[in-house]
């Protein structure tokens, strides 16, 4: 793999690959591909000040991620908080789809809500798979967007050799990644969210009358480590990606496929005690570029979808997995449900008849578009065939960017409460038009 962790660098003395605008094709993977990496050992240790990579085992081989993959769903969230497009106490509601994923959870009731920061809280500490779904379908719009958008984010990043396909890391035969990726994430969350970062070293929060305890039982246990994820499904065996400093040394560490947690940990363990003294004390400059300039536009501009009306509200599980739970699988994940509590963003606002939703509004939305003219044809659409649920309801478009491309959010307001706009919804959907009620 060379000396220098291969990422994207700028102003630095590495030696990196150019960034690549490509277009992810899916992937299918047979039942006998799952067992050929399952739990299959693979790890890399990278010196946080200058890129050196210290130790490699097969760190290119693919992997399945499992929770590693809310790391990019933190990355997203941070990169949101930054930008001001939510808050931390923006409401993350969850949605159906979000409140019937499998353990662990949090447990919120579809349409109950929890702010960001708890949602955030939730997914360090107790990898909370309902809490990074609603965060998902809260910066995606659906989670399947998001998924697109953790992508194309993680190729800005320089993770050529990772593709996601939802926001929790539960099993998906196309979501894969590889150690050396990880510990470009890892890296790249420390340098460019600092002040979001001391997240992964929360060890329990109060939830309620309830104490969440986490999973990391390395922090705590060795000196120095301040996180950050764990990671298991069965296909994957048991992960994680660990970060050190101390001395004035850091480093970041990634095993992933470990047979047991406890082998896990010990393993890191061992390569943290025997390349922390050869890491560097000096270094500086960004290792990982953040690349706010969105050069994945053309990307983005092919896979996003034309529109995104929401999928049928329920789907069959069959069973669970996440980090060090119980050994069980998902069968069968089906559509996402596009239940989405908007961005802050959402400020061009263009009336099609009466005066345009104040904020804080509940509001229903019945697809998005590309085109301004297509989000107004479904809103016309939409008030033909349902006009006494729509009688007293205010059609309008709301622009927003995703990945340097505009959007049109299409929607009714007019609805005094959530329950008002959740009961014109089942309305809507009973003469076929697909929607959800979000707060403006």
């Amino acid at each position: 793999m060379g000396s220098a962790l291969s990422v994207i660098v700028s102003g630095t003395r590495f030696s990196f690959k150019p960034l690549a605008i490509v277009i992810l094709a899916a992937t299918l993977v047979a039942g006998d591909a799952v067992a050929a990496f399952a739990a299959q050992y693979s790890a890399i240790v990278v010196d946080a000040r200058n890129g050196k990579t210290l130790y490699s085992k097969d760190s290119n081989g693919r992997r399945y991620p499992a929770s590693l993959t809310k790391m990019m769903t933190l990355y997203l969230t941070f990169e949101a908080l930054n930008k001001g497009r939510i808050s931390k106490s923006t409401p993350v509601v969850f949605s159906a789809n979000a409140a019937a994923e499998p353990p662990t959870k949090l447990g919120v009731r579809k349409g109950g809500s929890v702010t960001v920061e708890t949602a955030i809280l939730s997914m360090v500490t107790k990898s909370a798979n309902d809490s990074a779904t609603a965060l998902g379908e809260l910066l995606g719009g659906s989670e399947a967007n998001f998924a697109r958008m953790m992508t194309a984010k993680a190729r800005q990043l320089g993770m050529d050799s990772t593709v996601f396909r939802n926001a929790n890391g539960l099993p998906n035969p196309g979501q894969f990644t590889t150690a050396h990726d990880m510990a470009i994430l890892g890296i790249a969350l420390r340098e460019h969210y600092p002040q979001y970062y001391g997240y992964f070293s929360t060890r329990s929060f109060m939830y309620g009358k309830r104490r969440i305890n986490g999973h990391n039982r390395l922090l705590g246990r060795i000196k120095g480590v301040d996180g950050i994820k764990t990671g298991y499904t069965r296909a994957s065996g048991f992960n994680l990606v660990t970060s050190v400093s101390t001395g004035g040394r850091r480093l970041v560490a990634v095993v992933m496929g470990g047979k047991t947690g406890r082998a896990r940990d010990n393993q890191m363990a061992r390569l943290i005690h025997t390349y922390l003294p050869k890491a560097s004390t000096r270094g500086g400059g960004d290792l990982v570029a953040k690349n706010d300039s969105s050069p994945v536009a053309a990307i983005a501009k092919v896979l996003l979808p034309k529109h995104d009306a929401p999928t049928p509200d329920k789907r069959p599980v069959v069973q669970v997995a996440d980090d060090d739970t119980a050994q069980t699988t998902v069968d069968t994940v089906e559509a996402k449900t596009a239940t989405v509590a908007a961005y802050a963003e959402a400020s061009q606002v263009d009336p099609l008849a009466t005066a345009s939703v104040s904020k804080g509004a509940w509001v229903v939305q019945i697809a998005s578009s590309p085109r301004q003219s297509e989000a107004k044809a479904f809103l016309e659409k939409a008030t033909k065939k349902a006009p006494t649920v729509l009688a007293d309801a205010s059609s309008f478009t709301v622009a927003f960017d995703n990945g340097g491309t505009t959007y049109y959010r299409a929607r009714f307001g007019g609805f005094g409460s959530q329950t008002a706009a959740l009961k014109a919804c089942k309305a809507l959907k009973r003469k076929k038009i697909d929607c959800y009620a979000v707060q403006q």
